[in-house]
């Protein structure tokens, strides 16, 4: 059984952290393909020689697995060197059980990708994955500041001061400055109508009742750290915020159009969320489908937000 070959010079690489194999198909006019082997460093160093190797061979077409973080570095130096890089998941490029090494992976990789038998992941340009990258961190510490949130309102509940009775948003600006009192004078009665907004719905006698308790004095250095840590948080997420602004405001037209969905205007970082998972090129997508799919959102058992979802994703493709 013989396959078409459909690239008749390619590469196929074997990504490991420490070392790259690779492995070049070169076909000629009569379908006899010979094969050029070689391994080169991870380091920058050894990426570059990687790319002058491609040379020799006029080899501008890879295909590599999608290996941890390690294929990343090596995706960027070849992008740079203008060479076409297709990355795959690993469950289309699997070898067979059996007499395995690294070279006849790469080989492997070679010959799929030779016969257009890879199935290419979707890759967004250098710019949308910064972005991606930054607002997945931005996620991180947005969750890292929920986890401080549950465990100083523990130190709040084990003291019996009972903030989130009387108000919505334990961590607002009432609710903070009693917390605050509460930390400079440990173990004293405080009177709290000072540190109460004038636009607070609850009784100051019903709030004053809410911190008879007592904070020891392990209970206060730990919700002492929980609160430094949420302010520092909450520092470095604006730091944040405002390198993916900067990075998201050439993508100003697109970003409108997302909003226009409804809900997706209530948080600004919500449309650049969905634009650097996405991106701004919906032409990599054939059909909205094809972009739901990609994006883990069907099948679903909300029919409505499905529905909704989709004719938002064709009015994107649409438009763009």
């Amino acid at each position: 059984m013989s396959f078409k070959i459909l690239k008749s010079n390619c590469c196929g690489l074997d990504v490991h952290k420490t070392w790259i194999y690779a492995c070049v198909g070169i076909t000629d006019s009569n379908n006899r393909t010979e094969y050029k082997q070689a391994r080169f460093s991870s380091f920058t160093k050894g990426l570059n020689e990687l790319c002058d190797w491609l040379a020799k061979y006029n080899c501008n077409d890879v295909c590599m697995e999608s290996t941890g973080k390690y294929w990343i570095p090596v995706f960027n130096i070849l992008e740079q060197h203008e060479i076409r890089v297709t990355l795959s998941h690993p469950k289309y490029t699997k070898p067979m059980k059996g007499n395995k090494t690294d070279r006849k992976d790469a080989k492997w990789i070679c010959d799929l990708y030779m016969c257009g038998m890879v199935k290419p992941s979707f890759i967004p340009p250098a710019d949308i994955r910064e972005l991606r990258d930054l607002v997945r961190y931005r996620f991180k510490l947005t969750c890292m500041i929920t986890g401080e949130k549950n465990r100083a309102q523990n130190c709040l509940t084990v003291s019996n001061l009972k903030l989130d009775d009387v108000f919505s948003d334990v961590f607002g600006k009432s609710s903070r400055s009693i917390t605050e009192q509460i930390l400079q004078h440990p173990g004293e009665k405080i009177d709290v109508a000072p540190f109460v907004h004038g636009r607070c719905k609850t009784p100051v006698e019903e709030i004053q009742a809410a911190v008879d308790g007592a904070v020891s004095k392990e209970q206060a250095v730990k919700l002492r750290q929980c609160l430094d840590h949420i302010d520092e948080l909450q520092k470095h997420i604006s730091e944040i915020e405002q390198e993916i602004l900067r990075l998201s405001d050439k993508y100003e037209a697109a970003l409108n159009l997302i909003r226009t969905v409804p809900g997706f205007n209530k948080n600004p970082m919500t449309a650049i969320q969905v634009l650097s998972e996405i991106g701004g090129d919906m032409s990599v997508f054939p059909t909205a489908k094809h972009l739901v799919s990609w994006a883990g959102c069907c099948p679903r058992n909300d029919k409505f937000g499905m529905f909704r979802l989709t004719i938002f994703l064709k009015n994107v493709i649409i438009i763009a």
